[in-house]
């Protein structure tokens, strides 16, 4: 099988509007998961990878990989470094360790990046389930 493309990137989490209204709709809304399963990324590596916005992406991090839809980042320039909204999608890539404070890390997570044209987005019910069993 062809190994694909990967590029590495420093991944921050963080609050949008966007994801806020989402959560207000509730969390098993389209709304929602259309504001959460997304990854913004920098104009130029989306060119590197040929990875066109709206396109599935496949994150990854030494704490897991999950698909989302890739969104062109309007706040350029900035190479490698990549954004997700707060949610379940962001979460099954983040390190759950809190470091004794009760949070966990969100910001500044190495990873990389792939085109995942051939790999499904999870719906929120079948992203839970595959990272809790349940």
């Amino acid at each position: 099988m062809e190994q694909k493309s990967r590029l590495r990137v420093t991944l921050i989490t963080g609050r949008t509007i966007d994801q806020g209204v989402g959560k207000e709709q509730g969390k098993v809304s389209e709304v929602y998961r259309d504001n959460v399963s997304i990854c913004y990324i920098d104009p130029s590596d989306l060119k590197k990878l040929g990875i066109k916005e709206k396109n599935n992406v496949l994150v990854l991090t030494e704490y897991g990989s999950v698909v989302v839809k890739a969104v062109r980042s309007l706040r350029a320039p900035h190479p490698g470094l990549i954004f997700m909204p707060y949610g379940p999608w962001a979460n099954a890539v983040m390190n759950p360790d809190t470091h004794g404070i009760g949070m966990p890390s969100l910001k500044g997570i190495p990873g990389e990046i792939q085109s995942a044209q051939e790999k499904p987005m999870l719906s929120l019910q079948e992203l839970l389930k595959e990272q809790f069993g349940k």
